[in-house]
């Protein structure tokens, strides 16, 4: 039987044997299980598609697991005729300063962020120029009042949005990290400096249970669910055409200025985007999944949610609140996970639930994922371990400081706007008239000397000119 292209990884908070599993997202099965531990909402995360890492719930730790090691088949005591692979026991264990309410790591595997109490602490993986894994806590981002709920980064990994109980999301910039750890300079600071975010994110009244980040980087569209019974799309730059309705505000993702606010009858707890970003997916408290058209015709940027023909419809099929959300790659197939202790996937077009799939307790995380290369690959193994991850920030000449590398952290530089398109292609044009001044006139005290030269030249060939003329009229005047 072939691997399956996508599969379904969720975790419960009431399973004894196993923590999470992966089934196929086709035919149900399941594919794989991981042992050790609860994970808690909105921490499962893949590390560059090998390791797999939750935060344990109610606990101080991260688990992690390698995607795949030594696995062998197990009948299920609880259910006989359920058989799944089981990985070895957990491999690694990350202690964090606190309980750890949500985690997320870069696209790229470059950065792990957790959220504990009211901070976000942020690591270093492992550079970007480098296959050594360094673990190093980079920052500590205390700019929250009350705890995070959630963290997202984006599709580049070039930023992420953290919310909290605190009704704000804040926009952090991460971009610069990379670019120094190109560096060879160690560059040092007051470890006292709190780091600023980018942006905040401030028009909830209640705090936000879900964020969601769409593509194109920092250009992404994102979205945030609040118990204030709204959910908020925001936007940067201008959107595709017929990607969004030209009457609707449109802003970038740092000014904070909101493109689309919906409210609905009920607090909603989970949203998400398909991945053409046409519809957007609301869980309610009330088990129902709520999508919302962004193709609407409609001129409001705020507005209450009603079904209709042009795509606002209603999923209907858990019995207690939707806890989390998840798309296919084709868009076909929603995934939702309930604390009915259900996950279901429904057809996207008929709205159906096309399969159930059942859990031990309320389902904290549940996602749709590509499949990982070595994931089912019995002698695999990382290609890098991953480190010691340090709890306290360490400046390079600490005695506790380990490795030669750079130590950097998120405000070394300021955080620059962006461009946007027009103030780029001006710079460009202003800077290919300059470097062809430069070209024909020089620069600087060179100006004045190649004036004189060329000055010079023209005497020189109007000398020569006359001396022609004077030559060709004695010529032509001499007597035969």
């Amino acid at each position: 039987m072939a691997a399956p292209l996508e599969v379904v990884i969720s975790s419960d908070s009431g399973s004894q044997l196993w923590n999470c599993t992966v089934f196929d997202l086709h035919s149900g099965s399941s594919l794989l299980s991981y042992r050790g531990g609860n994970s808690a909402a909105r921490s499962l995360v893949v590390l560059r598609g090998e390791f797999l890492l939750s935060a344990q719930l109610g606990k101080n730790f991260i688990n992690v697991w390698e995607i795949q090691r030594k696995v062998r088949t197990r009948p299920s005591r609880a259910e006989p005729s359920r058989t799944a692979l089981l990985s070895d026991q957990l491999q690694q264990k990350i202690v964090c300063p606190g309980v750890v309410t949500c985690l997320t790591a870069s696209p790229d595997g470059a950065f792990l962020a957790a959220g504990v109490a009211e901070a976000v602490y942020l690591w270093e993986v492992s550079p970007l120029v480098s296959m050594v894994c360094t673990g190093k806590l980079l920052a500590v981002l205390s700019r929250h009042y009350q705890d995070v709920t959630c963290l997202k980064f984006t599709d580049d990994s070039s930023h992420f949005v953290s919310a909290g109980k605190d009704n704000l999301a804040l926009v952090w910039n991460v971009t610069f990290l990379s670019h120094l750890c190109l560096s060879l300079s160690v560059v040092q600071m007051d470890l006292s400096h709190t780091p600023e975010p980018r942006h905040v994110l401030s028009r909830h009244s209640l705090p936000i249970t879900d964020l969601h980040c769409g593509h194109m980087g920092a250009q992404a569209r994102v979205a945030t669910s609040s118990l204030d019974q709204t959910a908020k799309v925001r936007l940067s730059v201008a959107p595709p055409p017929g990607r969004f309705p030209s009457g609707l505000l449109v802003w970038e993702l740092s000014s904070g200025e909101l493109l689309l606010s919906v409210l609905f009858d009920v607090e909603i707890m989970s949203v998400t985007f398909d991945p053409s970003e046409y519809f957007l997916f609301c869980g309610g408290r009330d088990g129902n999944i709520f999508q919302v058209s962004l193709c609407s015709q409609s001129l409001n940027r705020e507005k209450s949610f009603q079904s209709d023909s042009e795509g606002n419809q209603v999923f209907k099929g858990h019995r207690s609140l939707v806890t989390c959300l998840s798309v296919s790659m084709d868009g076909t197939l929603l995934l939702s996970g309930s604390q009915d202790e259900t996950a279901r996937l429904w057809d996207v077009q008929s709205r159906q639930s096309v399969r159930c799939l059942a859990h031990k307790g309320p389902v904290t995380n549940a996602v749709i994922m590509a499949v990982s290369a070595n994931m089912f690959l019995p002698d695999s193994r990382p290609a890098v371990p991953l480190p010691r991850f340090s709890r306290h920030l360490q400046a390079p000449e600490s005695p506790d400081a380990e490795g030669s590398g750079a130590w950097v952290r998120p405000a070394l530089q300021a955080q620059e706007e962006e461009e946007s398109y027009l103030q780029k292609a001006d710079r460009l044009y202003a800077l290919m008239h300059a470097v062809s001044d430069k070209a024909l006139c020089g620069d600087g005290e060179n100006s004045a000397l190649r004036v004189a030269e060329l000055e010079e030249e023209v005497q020189t060939l109007k000398k020569v000119n006359k001396d022609l003329f004077e030559f060709s009229s004695q010529l032509l005047t001499k007597p035969t």
